[in-house]
Formats: C-alpha cells, structure tokens, sequence
C-alpha cells in the first residue's frame, strides 16, 4: 500500500458512462477510465440493491485485476418499479414499453459504488424515489428517435431536456444520473484520507440539499 500522503496515480473508473466521468470530473480528482467488460445479468434471490450492488462488485474485481494498487471505482444503477427490474432496453419496442410503464408513476432508482484500493473497500448504495410525469406517445417516440433511452437503466435520463420526464424525486439526484456525488467524496475520503483535495466549491452546487450531504 502507498503510504499515506505519498504521490497516487489517477484513480481507475472502471464504467464508459460519459454521466459518471462528467460527474467524478467534477470533484477534481485526476481519473483514468478503463470501462469493465462482465456479465450485467442480475443474480437471482437479490433485491434491487443487492443487485445493483452486486454488479458493481464485478465490476471493480474485474478492474482491480489489473488497476496496479490504483484505486478503482465502479458502479451500477438499478431501476426498480414494484420490484421489477428495468434495465437498459435493447430496441425501440423495449424503450417504449418501459416508458409507458414508467409514465405517470413512481419508480426507485439504486446506484451502487464500489470503492477498492488494496485489500480496503468503500461501498455505499443509495436509494432516490423518482416520480414520472404523463408522457405523450409523441414525446416517447421523439426520445427514441433521438437514441437516448438505449444506453440507461430504466430507458431515460432525468437531465434530458428533450424529455423532461420526472416530475420530482427524492433522495440524491446524482444518484440518479449514474453517481452519488456526496456518497463518492466520502468513500474517497475514506480510502485516501491524506490524498483526496477538498473539491472546489462548485463541484456540490448541484447538490445542496441532497440528503447524502455531510460537512466536507
């Protein structure tokens, strides 16, 4: 293990979502992204959270193979609608079959993240209660005409402007997007306590009232 304070490399995020490297770019922490190829199929017996939690632990055993004693973060989002799992849709008949589902109703969203660096681990997973607005059939169409709803659990994106389809949530909304900031700067506190800069002032903005928030 490097001793504490010493000079680390970048840490390893093992996911090719651009919503997650948009999201770790903005605590300032310098990353590498080295995307984790495993098998997404949800393990049977578990809960939404178990599953999302579960697939994010392949997925950093998967990075750490080869991450060198980097740190490797990875994750997994879950959407879940009265226990039923939504995942990322195939083709157009999937995505609008799970927005019609959606429309109008309130789902729950888990992102599991998934923390190693040696033999230490940081995990957290945390829930946000979404709500849907009505969606049109027009407005379904136009998202998939615009090929948004095929690389998202659940087949949306609740920062799509186009869409706009949540009409409020609960919990975390970065958690949402693919990554728990507040619950990511912590774990990364904890696994690097002398090396992880307080992020600049901005990086929390979007998250003022998040009730993951804790005194950074």
């Amino acid at each position: 293990m490097t001793a504490p304070g010493a000079h680390r490399p970048p840490i390893v995020l093992a996911s090719a979502s651009p919503r997650r490297r948009e999201l770790l770019a903005a605590l300032d922490v310098p990353f590498v992204v080295r995307p984790a190829n495993v098998d997404e199929t949800p393990p049977a017996g578990l809960d939404p959270a178990g599953v999302a939690l579960a697939i994010a632990r392949r997925k950093a055993a998967a990075a750490s193979a080869s991450a060198g004693g980097q740190l490797v973060l990875a994750a997994d989002t879950v959407v879940a609608l009265e226990g039923c799992l939504l995942g990322k849709p195939a083709d157009a008949a999937e995505a609008r079959a799970m927005l019609e589902r959606l429309s109008g109703r309130t789902h729950d969203v888990y992102t599991a993240i998934v923390l190693v660096l040696d033999d230490q681990r940081c995990e957290a997973v945390p829930l946000t209660r979404v709500s849907m607005r009505q969606l049109s059939a027009s407005e379904i169409a136009a998202s998939i005409a615009a090929g948004t709803p095929f690389d998202k659990a659940g087949g949306y994106a609740i920062q799509d402007p186009l869409l706009a389809p949540v009409a409020r949530w609960e919990g975390c909304y970065c958690n949402v997007v693919g990554l728990p900031l507040w619950s990511t700067w912590q774990c990364l506190r904890t696994l690097l306590p002398d090396a992880t800069p307080r992020p600049p002032d901005t990086a929390f903005e979007r998250c003022a009232a998040c009730p993951l928030r804790q005194r950074i």
